[in-house]
C-alpha cells in the first residue's frame, strides 16, 4: 500500500499517495494543470507538454514527475505562461478555420486552451501539405483537424489493447531554421515533432469501440454516422448506463428534436462518455438507437397482457431489464403463484451459490476497478474481447500500466488479444481443449495456494511426483594460457574468463495437471519469472464455467481460490443485469403451462423490442437501475419518451397497487440481498476528479457458512469423430443481444451465422456470401459463413444474438459442443 506524503501546490497543502503524478494530484485537489495529451488512466506521451510546472525551482513536466514528501510546486510562472501560449499558438498553425462546421466546435479543447491561453495572434507560420480525410470503420479520420496529441494512440493502447493506432510519419517541409532561436524550446520541440507525424490506422486490429472518438480533443476523430447532423451545444446530455452489457459502463445520450420540422420527436444523435474515467464499448457507443417506438396506449393489448400475467403458471424474461423489473416481476409471480423462469441468471445465481459455499461470501471478492489496480490477472473461461469488452481492457491496463503480467486462458486463439504486453514475458496466452477449465483451476490452486484443506492437498499430491531433468547452463571458467612475444621469445601466462557449458541433473516437482492444457514444466518457469514484484493478483472467470457440465465444481473451485490464494475474484455476469436478476428474483430451472415472455418467446409475449402482443419500453426510454459487475447499484436514465404501457401499469392492476412510477420500487430492493433502501433520485451519478466512482452504490456482500468441499472430478474431454469439429457459442464484436441487432449502424452491415478463422475458411473452400451446414444435437442447420480476421485457431464460432436464435439449438449448456460443419 502506498504511503501518503504531503506537498505543497500553488502554497495549498496537500496530500496524496506516493507514486502519483503532479498532474493527477493537482487535479484530485481542483488545481486546474492544462494538459491536452494526458488521460487520467493513460500513460504520458508528453506529446502537449502543456503541463509545464515549477517543482522545486526546476520546471518539468506534471504529467510524468512524481511527487515527493515536502515537494513544493508552482503551477504558473512567467516562463510557463510564454511555453503554453506558444504551444497553443503553434496548435493553432494551419489548423482549419472551420469551427462554424466543425463537429467537436463547443467542446473542443483546442477552442477552449486557444481562449485560456488568450491567443489573439499568430506569431509563427509553415507551408500546408494536403491531407486527405480517411474512412476508418466506425468513423472519419481528418488529419487537416489532427493536432497529434495521441491521446487516441494512447487510449487503443493503455486502456482498449487493441494497439491499432500509432503515430506515423508525413511528408512536410522542414521548420525555419529561426523559429528555433526565436521560440521557447519546448514550443520548438512540439512543433517539431507535430509538423511531421500524423495517427495510422490497422483495421485488421481495430475492433470500432470507438473509444479513440471519445478521447480525440479536437474534430479529427468522429463518427462517420453522427458527422454533421448536429452542433454540440444543441444536444441534452443524459447520464446513463451501458445497456448492452454488466459493465454498465457511465455514459451520455445525446439528445435533441428530429427535425427543424419534427419538435416533438426526440432522436438519439449519439452517445458520448467521459474518457479520463470510464470506458464504454462499441455496443454502448453506436448500438443506441432500439427504442420501441409507441405512438398511443393500446388499452385492449393491454387487458389481455394483465389476463395473461394473471393467469400464466410460468413467466419467461431474459436479463436485459432493469432491478425495478425483476423486483416487479417477482411481485407478479409471487401474487399469483406463478414460476419465474430466465435460465441465463438462473446458472449465475447456481455458480454464485456453489462459490459462496467455499469463499464465505455471497458475491464475489473483485470489481473490473479492482483489476485495474492489479499487477498480475489471469483470465479463464470468458471470451473477452466479445463477452465483456471492459473485462479485456481490464485485463490490458495492468499489464500495460502498471508493469504487470497475464495469463490468457482459452480454447479459442485471439490475435487482438496477443497485442496485450510482450507475449512469453509479460503476458501468455494458453489455448487449450474445451473441459479442461478444473485442471487449469486446480493448478491456480497449486502454484499459488497456502494452507490449502486437507482434501485439496491429497487430490494435488495425487498429480505430482519427482522427476529429473538436465539443465544445461554456460557458466566462465578461468584458464591460463602461455603466450609468447614473437620479438623477445619470452613467454608469460595470460588468465582469460572463456565460457562453458556445464550440464548436471535437477530434481523437480511435476504436475500432471500441465499435460491438460497443453504444458510442461518451462510454464511454471515461465511463471515464476513473470511473478517478480508482483503483490496484487485478480482472476477473471466468465460464461464458459458457468456453462460448463460441471459448474458446481468450476465455482467451488474459484471459492478455494478466492480463500486460500492472493487472487481476488470477479465472476462476469454474462448480460447487463444478470447479478440483479439473480440477486432479486427466485428462479425456477423450468417452465411448466400457461406462459408469459418478457422479452421472449412464450404463449403471449410482452416486448420492448416492438414484436410482442404489447409492447413496453425498451432500456433506453427507462429510468431505473442496474446491478453491475462492479456489484454496484447504477442508475440510468430515460433518453427518449415512451407513450405506451409499462410493466408497472401492469404490476398496479395486478397487484392493486396505485404506484406512479417504476424508479418508486428502486427503495423495495431486497436489503436481505445487500441492496439499501435508498430513492432512486438519491443515487449519486458522476465521477470525481480524484478519480473516485460516486454512482449508486456498492451491494453489500453477505458472510455465509463455508462447506470447504471441491469434488475431486474432472470432466472427460470432448471426443471427436474424424469428420467433427468443435464449434463455440459466441457473438461478433459489438453484438450482444437483439437490441444492437436492430440498431441502424448495426442493422445496415448484421452478420449473424458461423465465423471461421481465416484459415479454416479457406480450408472449407469457402468464399464470401457461401452457406455451410452444421449437424449437432440431432438438428442440422444452413448458417451464412464468414470469415473473421480477428480468430486464429480450427474453433468457429456460431453467434446467438438475434432474438429465438435458432442457433441455440446446436448447443446444449456448454458452449463447446463438437458438430459435423461442411459445405452447403
Amino acid at each position: 500500500m502506498s504511503e501518503m506524503i504531503t506537498l505543497t501546490i500553488d502554497g495549498k497543502s496537500v496530500q496524496a499517495k506516493e507514486g502519483e503524478t503532479i498532474l493527477n494530484v493537482a487535479r484530485a485537489n481542483d488545481v486546474f494543470v492544462p494538459a491536452v495529451c494526458y488521460l487520467t488512466r493513460c500513460s504520458p506521451t508528453l506529446a502537449c507538454r502543456l503541463c509545464l510546472v515549477e517543482a522545486d525551482g526546476k520546471q518539468v513536466y506534471g504529467c510524468n514527475t512524481k511527487i515527493k514528501q515536502d515537494m513544493e510546486v508552482t503551477t504558473v510562472t512567467e516562463n510557463i505562461a510564454k511555453e503554453r501560449r506558444a504551444i497553443m499558438e503553434v496548435y493553432d498553425v494551419n489548423h482549419p478555420l472551420q469551427c462554424g462546421v466543425c463537429d467537436q466546435s463547443g467542446e473542443c479543447e483546442l477552442q477552449n486552451y486557444s481562449l485560456y491561453m488568450k491567443v489573439d495572434s499568430q506569431s509563427y507560420s509553415i507551408k500546408d501539405i494536403h491531407r486527405p480525410t480517411q474512412h476508418w470503420g466506425v468513423m472519419n479520420y481528418d488529419p487537416g483537424l489532427c493536432i497529434v496529441c495521441e491521446r487516441c494512440v494512447t487510449v487503443c493502447k493503455d486502456m482498449v489493447g487493441s494497439n491499432a493506432l500509432s503515430t506515423v510519419k508525413r511528408p512536410s517541409d522542414a521548420i525555419d531554421k529561426t523559429f528555433k532561436a526565436e521560440m521557447p524550446k519546448d514550443a520548438y520541440a512540439m512543433w517539431n515533432k507535430l509538423n511531421k507525424s500524423l495517427i495510422g490506422y490497422d483495421a485488421d486490429a481495430c475492433t470500432n469501440c470507438g473509444e479513440c472518438i471519445a478521447a480525440c480533443p479536437v474534430g479529427a476523430l468522429v463518427s462517420h454516422d453522427f458527422q454533421y447532423t448536429s452542433n454540440a451545444w444543441e444536444l441534452k446530455k443524459i447520464p446513463a448506463a451501458n445497456p448492452h452489457s454488466s459493465d454498465c459502463a457511465f455514459m451520455y445520450y445525446d439528445v435533441k428534436h428530429e427535425s427543424i420540422d419534427n419538435h416533438e420527436t426526440k432522436k438519439i444523435y449519439r452517445v458520448n462518455s467521459e474518457p479520463h474515467y470510464s470506458t464504454v464499448n462499441g455496443a454502448a457507443r453506436f448500438g443506441y438507437d432500439f427504442e420501441n417506438k409507441v405512438q398511443s396506449k393500446d388499452f385492449e393489448a393491454f387487458k389481455k397482457a394483465v389476463e395473461a400475467l394473471s393467469m400464466a403458471r410460468t413467466i419467461k424474461f431474459n436479463s436485459f431489464i432493469t432491478n425495478e423489473e425483476a423486483l416487479l416481476l417477482q411481485k407478479i409471480a409471487d401474487h399469483r403463484g406463478a414460476r419465474l423462469v430466465n435460465e441465463d441468471a438462473r446458472r449465475y445465481q447456481k455458480f454464485l451459490k456453489d462459490y459462496s459455499s467455499t469463499a464465505g461470501t455471497t458475491l464475489y471478492s473483485s470489481t473490473l476497478s479492482d483489476v485495474l489496480n492489479t499487477d498480475f490477472v489471469i483470465s479463464v473461461g470468458s471470451y473477452l474481447k466479445s463477452d465483456l469488452p471492459n473485462a479485456r481492457y481490464a485485463f490490458n491496463n495492468p499489464i500495460t500500466i502498471n508493469k504487470g503480467a497475464g495469463l490468457y486462458f482459452h480454447p479459442v486463439a485471439d490475435p487482438i488479444m496477443e497485442k496485450i504486453g510482450k507475449k512469453g514475458k509479460t503476458t501468455e496466452f494458453i489455448y487449450h481443449d474445451p473441459m479442461v477449465e478444473e485442471s487449469i483451476l486446480y493448478f491456480i490452486l497449486y502454484k499459488f495456494g497456502n494452507d490449502l484443506p486437507q482434501n485439496i492437498k491429497t487430490y494435488l499430491d495425487s498429480l505430482t511426483e519427482k522427476r529429473v531433468k538436465t539443465v544445461t547452463e554456460t557458466i566462465k571458467e578461468q584458464v591460463v594460457e602461455i603466450v609468447k612475444d614473437e620479438e623477445t621469445g619470452e613467454e608469460k601466462e595470460v588468465k582469460k574468463m572463456v565460457p562453458k557449458k556445464v550440464s548436471t541433473e535437477v530434481e523437480y516437482e511435476y504436475i500432471s495437471l500441465l499435460e491438460e492444457f497443453g504444458k510442461d514444466e518451462s510454464f511454471i518457469e515461465l511463471i515464476d519469472s513473470m511473478l517478480a514484484k508482483k503483490e496484487r493478483f485478480s482472476l477473471i472467470v466468465g460464461e464458459d464455467l458457468i456453462t460448463h457440465p460441471n459448474a458446481q465444481n468450476l465455482a467451488k473451485l474459484c471459492g478455494l481460490i478466492d480463500r486460500y490464494t492472493k487472487f481476488n475474484v470477479v465472476i462476469i455476469p454474462t448480460q447487463t443485469n444478470t447479478l440483479g436478476v439473480a440477486q432479486i428474483c427466485k428462479l425456477s430451472d423450468e417452465e411448466t403451462g400457461f406462459t408469459v415472455g418478457y422479452n421472449v418467446a412464450a404463449d403471449v409475449q410482452i416486448s420492448s423490442l416492438g414484436d410482442g402482443d404489447i409492447d413496453v419500453p425498451a432500456l433506453n426510454q427507462q429510468e431505473g437501475t442496474f446491478t453491475n459487475i462492479d456489484k454496484k447499484v447504477i442508475p440510468t436514465n430515460a433518453a427518449l419518451p415512451f407513450k405506451g404501457y409499462t410493466l408497472n401499469d401492469m404490476a398496479n392492476e395486478i397487484l392493486g397497487c396505485e404506484v406512479d412510477y417504476t424508479i418508486e420500487y428502486t427503495k423495495e430492493l431486497p436489503v436481505e440481498k445487500g441492496y439499501r433502501p435508498i430513492e432512486f433520485d438519491d443515487l449519486p451519478n458522476e465521477f470525481g476528479n480524484d478519480q473516485v466512482e460516486r454512482r449508486g452504490y456498492d451491494l453489500v456482500s453477505i458472510d455465509v457458512d463455508r462447506t470447504n468441499q471441491a469434488l475431486e472430478y474432472k470432466a472427460e474431454k470432448i471426443s471427436l469423430a474424424e469428420d467433427e469439429t468443435i464449434i463455440y457459442r459466441a457473438n461478433p464484436i459489438n453484438q450482444f443481444n437483439e437490441f444492437t441487432a436492430i440498431a441502424h449502424e448495426f442493422k445496415d452491415k448484421l452478420q449473424d451465422g458461423i465465423f471461421f478463422s481465416k484459415k479454416s475458411f479457406e480450408a472449407l473452400g469457402l468464399a464470401e456470401g457461401d452457406k455451410v451446414k452444421v449437424e449437432a444435437n440431432g438438428v442440422t442447420l444452413e448458417l451464412n459463413a464468414y470469415c473473421d480476421i480477428q480468430i486464429d485457431g480450427d474453433i468457429p464460432y456460431i453467434s446467438t444474438f438475434m432474438k429465438n436464435s435458432p442457433s441455440n439449438a446446436l448447443f446444449n449448456t456448454y458452449r463447446f459442443n463438437k458438430a459435423k460443419v461442411t459445405k452447403a
